[in-house]
């Protein structure tokens, strides 16, 4: 095991520390009661990350030419 932990020691350390996690995201949670119903998912456009090239799927794309 890591640094010479026992199996034992180990999986307490891990199971503390997978219940500490677990209670402060809980903890967190209810204490700031985050609205996790809004839908912000963006329109089409407003990202910047669609291809601009590619608006119009109908059109024939050319394929790459090789470097001379």
């Amino acid at each position: 095991m890591p640094a010479g932990v026992s199996w034992p020691k180990y999986l307490k350390i891990f199971t503390a520390t997978l219940l500490t996690m677990l209670a402060g995201a809980q903890t967190v949670h209810r204490y700031y009661k985050p609205d996790l119903t809004l839908d912000i998912s963006p329109k089409a456009g407003e990202l910047g990350t669609e291809m601009s090239g590619l608006k119009n799927m109908n059109e024939q794309i050319q394929p790459l030419q090789p470097r001379p």
